[in-house]
């Protein structure tokens, strides 16, 4: 069902904004309406426009909260300003401390960056100092893949002006350093460049070997790690030592900014020179809530809350907000998805999860596997919190009830007896069964649709929508006389047939214009040319009567997928030889789990479109506007 809905006027003094939001609204879900929107007309109304002074100070005082344990709480109350005083009093006391390990972190980067070039040399075992002041041997670091080294190996052992000494290696490449006469420097150059050789700058300030001096390093990373640890901890006492008054600020500041961004839905009223400005926010609640926010308001004096009904402010659409049974719950996924109901018409969520769940279990019935598709569903949602899994549930259940109706358990035809009968062997009945079933939804859906109509107040759709009045009584007589005729009987005389075929066709073409009288419009036949207008009748018309027929016949595929399955079934027992009298218990496993995964999906999607074009389509228009609580926004 749709939540009954209450628009509210709320003024008051503008400085009592905050103070009335955390008091009263805080407490409800409330949709708010942007005030200008309905109040653009009047002169004296403005926004709402006011800088929020603490925001700066609250994003400084969730920094602050990352050195406490968020979980814990306080019952102090601070004010907005004392809160600020607080949160910037700790916040100062802690900044050298946050400075000292600021550039704690800076030197640690850079140890760890010159640790990370060092590192792949350590194995040269001979001080860089050295190596620097030679004057006729030039010498360059750096890394070569594996593959491309055993070549290099053959190269420098017959060439006698380069030594190549390898440092480190893994499983991709060697590092090393290569040594040339600075007469051969270019020549030598070239050639580990064509062993795609890349050169790697070691440190220049490394001056001892690269094994002692990456110890050294390494020892000196451990003495900054330490004081950074006891920096931290030093910022954790300090913080703990104002903990119940950092939350109680944190908490203050942080319902003031959230509170704050109320004032981008309000508009402000009232003279600038000495007259008192008022704020006024428009939202809406529901009728519950609604009532108990004017109990608990009633002897507020600086207060005033004015209720209205849906439709008395027409620049004003309600939003919808679905209230169904937990077992519904799920179901108003399938219903999102194709649009949320308007204000005004029926939620489709109980006939949706009645019809979905039911011809799924038609076209699935099986006891075994819809079984399996029970437990599955009902853990899934119980512990992941999937709706489709709980979808899955409950159309698991109408599998198993139509799995006992047809005899079916896990593919074993004769292991139970069919309750009702076996689609394989009656295909015909099993197929006009399922047309007949579709053609009673569609009869639901007309139905619907009026009721919808009235609701609406739209007394043409009502009269003469094909799937209004006119259509349910042209399509239910000829679905009456289709069963007369398939029953035996005989069929009315045919004057009769005719008018109550005809005449609501012949409405149904001139919707238009009759619609137009009924709702006393001063244009009963469009504009343009009449004669266009009633070959554009005729041939809307033609197309009318084809989706009458178009649309039952698509029930068709309910018999046809029952008869799938009973036949995939049957498929995999023929390949694990039941008829032999030794199945294959394997392949009987996997074909349940294929055919069940595979066919579950198909019919799932199939029974969503019948649902969606054959059914929604008719009375259903999915133009709801969403109901959505500040207050769950802003978390």
């Amino acid at each position: 069902m749709i939540e009954k809905m209450k628009l509210l006027h709320i003024t008051g003094p503008r400085n009592d904004i905050d103070r009335v939001v955390k008091l009263y609204l805080d407490k409800y879900d409330i949709h708010f309406e942007n005030a200008m929107t309905s109040l653009n007309n009047l002169k004296n109304v403005r926004p709402f426009v006011e800088t929020n002074l603490y925001k700066e100070t609250d994003r400084k005082g969730e920094e602050l909260k990352q050195y406490l344990e968020v979980s814990r709480r306080t019952d102090l109350e601070v004010t907005p300003k004392q809160a600020e005083e607080i949160v910037l009093e700790v916040y100062g006391q802690l900044e050298e401390v946050v400075r000292s390990r600021e550039e704690l972190n800076g030197k640690i980067r850079q140890l760890r960056e010159w640790m990370a070039q060092t590192a792949p040399f350590i194995g040269l075992d001979f001080e860089l100092c050295k190596l620097r002041d030679f004057h006729f041997i030039d010498f360059r670091f750096g890394r070569i893949k594996v593959d491309n080294y055993h070549k290099l190996e053959q190269y420098v052992f017959h060439n006698p002006y380069t030594l190549f000494y390898e440092c480190n290696n893994d499983s991709e490449y060697v590092w090393g350093v290569y040594f040339v006469p600075h007469t051969h420097l270019e020549e030598i150059e070239a050639v580990y460049a064509s062993f795609q050789f890349e050169d790697f700058q070691v440190p220049e300030d490394l001056e001892d070997t690269p094994l002692h001096a990456f110890e050294q390093a390494e020892k000196h990373l451990r003495e900054r790690e330490q004081e950074l640890e006891s920096l931290q901890m030093q910022a954790v006492e300090l913080v703990k030592a104002r903990e119940q008054e950092l939350l109680a600020a944190c908490e203050c500041l942080d319902c003031y900014c959230r509170n704050f961004e109320i004032r981008k839905f309000a508009a402000c009223t009232g003279s600038g020179g000495g007259g008192e400005e008022r704020y006024i926010l428009y939202g809406w609640m529901s009728k519950g809530d609604a009532e108990k926010l004017q109990r608990e308001i009633a002897m507020d004096e600086k207060i005033n809350c004015v209720e209205e009904e849906p439709g008395d402010d027409p620049g004003s659409k309600p939003p919808t907000r679905l209230k169904n049974p937990g077992i519904l719950k799920p179901f108003e996924m399938f219903v999102e998805m194709y649009g949320l109901p308007g204000y005004n018409e029926m939620d489709p969520t109980l006939f949706i999860a009645l019809t979905y769940t039911f011809m799924f279990g038609v076209m699935f019935g099986d006891v075994g596997q819809g079984a399996c598709l029970v437990v599955a569903g009902i853990l899934l949602y119980k512990f992941k919190n999937m709706r489709l899994a709980g979808i899955v549930a409950v159309a698991g259940v109408w599998s198993v009830i139509f799995g006992f109706l047809y005899g079916s358990f896990f593919g074993f035809e004769e292991t139970i007896p069919a309750l009702w009968m076996k689609p394989m062997d009656n295909i015909m009945t099993t197929l006009m069964l399922a047309i007949g079933f579709g053609a009673g939804l569609i009869l639901i859906a007309m139905v619907l649709n009026m009721i919808n109509a009235v609701r609406a107040r739209e007394y043409g759709r009502l009269l003469f929508n094909q799937s209004g009045l006119a259509g349910l009584i042209c399509y239910g007589f000829v679905v009456i006389c289709v069963l007369l005729f398939a029953t035996g009987n005989g069929l009315p005389a045919t004057i009769l047939i005719g008018a109550a075929v005809g005449i609501p066709l012949i409405a149904i073409l001139m919707k238009e214009p009759l619609s137009h009288l009924v709702e006393k419009k001063s244009r009963i036949f469009p504009e343009g040319s009449k004669v266009m207008f009633f070959v554009e009748a005729l041939v809307e018309g033609f197309d009318v009567v084809l989706s009458y027929a178009t649309n039952t016949i698509s029930f068709v595929r309910v018999g046809a997928f029952a008869l799938s399955h009973a036949g995939m079934m049957g498929v995999v027992m023929t390949l694990a030889g039941l008829e032999k009298g030794n199945p294959n218990w394997i392949i009987i496993v996997l074909g349940n789990i294929l055919v069940a995964c595979l066919e579950g999906l198909v019919v799932g999607i199939q029974v969503l479109r019948l649902e969606y074009y054959e059914m929604f389509s008719r009375f259903y228009t999915g133009n709801g506007k969403p109901f959505v609580s500040f207050k769950k926004r802003e978390q």
